[in-house]
């Protein structure tokens, strides 16, 4: 039997968002930590803000680093095993970067070589701290890092996809020199999977690290064409993980559904629930999934300003640690046992070449012909096209037919194309 599938959630603290790291207070910590485990939920996914861990490039905060592993070790005591996310970087609309890489500092952050040798100690670092903790699973190179590289980033630091790679590679090693035999994984946002001109390509997600992370986000476009209750907005997330095994040298790698939340306005408030169960129902549908972690733990305290207007209301707690709706649904379908998925035995073709990868974007041939597919009860999956032809691929992947978008998509006089 395949592993069962985890359910956890992203902690976004409810005192102090992401901030709690410079007042931080362990009791309160725990009374989060109690709440999210009474869900039913078996792990979380934590950030330490790194300019207040490293804010210069050879001082690492002990202190920081030992609250940290308190935070840890709160969370094992009730049952929840941890990722850790190392560079942020980026949260929810505000850059945490530290101020020796920026303005009078500027370096690039992928390719300047004192600034990968800080980045590479501090991952490191963590990852030994924690290295001894049984429910320490392992690190997150950081949350969406591929934001800095290309726009729509204001002020990106620019980099090919071969400086991408020796990076993510240099990042990796790092992790798993502090804490050998866990699981290391880098997280990039959609635009990896779906931007042309993104140097972190859909082959860096789904072929290095141990485990290929997927962030689904319906506000890119795939709600406001479709609309929330759509067969695009409810298997988006679904979509994204079948979409990554076509980039994976190893025919059932696992993917982790490291992101997925229910933005308002698109989902409104009264909708999130069925938003979320639906979500959750059609990506369990999918072969080879690690897990589910829903963003995020706690709503952001109304008296914090400046966030986007969505930010406030994505939690499945409130800030006053009580539970929603959406609470119920996650708690529920991380304590059912779930049947493993049949194999998805129909791929559709997509083009290998990332400079084409927007195909397989909202709007794209690729992204319209899988859910005509998935509309139609089909229950696609993906393959590239230089692989489309190879039987032994095929075979491992349990995949016996395989359609080009022309195939599926209707043309103008009606019908498909042929």
């Amino acid at each position: 039997m395949p592993p069962a599938v985890r359910f956890g959630v992203n902690y976004t603290p409810s005192v102090g968002w992401f901030h709690h790291w410079l007042d931080f207070d362990l009791d309160s910590v725990r009374a989060d930590l109690d709440a999210v485990a009474a869900l039913g939920l078996d792990h979380i996914r934590v950030f330490p803000l790194w300019p207040y861990f490293q804010p210069n490039r050879t001082l690492i905060r002990p202190r920081a680093v030992e609250q940290l592993v308190a935070l840890a070790d709160a969370a094992a005591e009730r049952g929840l095993d941890v990722n850790v996310d190392g560079l942020q970087g980026h949260l929810s609309s505000f850059d945490f970067l530290p101020a020796w890489t920026r303005t009078w500092h500027r370096r690039n952050l992928f390719t300047d070589p004192d600034v990968i040798d800080g980045q590479a100690a501090y991952l490191r670092t963590l990852a030994a701290a924690l290295a001894d903790r049984p429910a320490f699973l392992g690190m997150t190179v950081g949350n969406e890092v591929n934001q800095f590289a290309a726009g729509p980033h204001p002020d990106p630091d620019r980099i090919t996809a071969e400086e991408a790679e020796r990076w993510l590679l240099r990042m990796l090693a790092a992790c798993a020199e502090g804490a050998p035999g866990r699981i290391h994984l880098h997280a990039s946002y959609d635009a990896a999977w779906y931007q042309d001109d993104q140097p972190f390509t859909p082959g860096h997600s789904a072929r290095l690290g141990d485990v290929t992370a997927v962030h689904s986000w319906v506000f890119n476009g795939t709600a406001q064409r479709h609309g929330r209750t759509s067969v695009p907005a409810e298997h988006h997330a679904a979509y994204l993980v079948e979409l990554s095994k076509a980039w994976a040298d190893a025919p059932h790698r696992p993917v982790w559904l490291q992101e997925v939340g229910a933005p308002a306005p698109l989902v409104p408030a009264e909708h999130a629930a069925a938003f979320a169960e639906a979500t959750v129902a059609n990506v369990l549908d999918c072969p080879d999934l690690w897990g589910v972690t829903w963003w995020c733990s706690y709503d952001v305290p109304r008296d914090l300003a400046d966030f986007p207007a969505l930010e406030y209301s994505l939690g499945l707690l409130t800030a006053e640690r009580r539970p929603k709706d959406i609470a119920r649904v996650l708690g529920d379908a991380a304590r059912r046992t779930h049947t493993p998925p049949a194999v998805r035995a129909t791929a559709l073709v997509v083009p290998a070449d990332p400079a084409h990868r927007s195909r397989c974007a909202p709007g794209g041939p690729v992204f319209d012909a899988y859910f005509r597919l998935a509309a139609d009860g089909a229950r696609p999956t993906t393959v590239l096209d230089i692989r489309a032809d190879d039987k032994d691929h095929l075979a491992a992947r349990g995949i016996t037919e395989v359609v080009t978008p022309d195939q599926v998509l209707p043309t103008p006089q009606g019908g498909t194309r042929s």
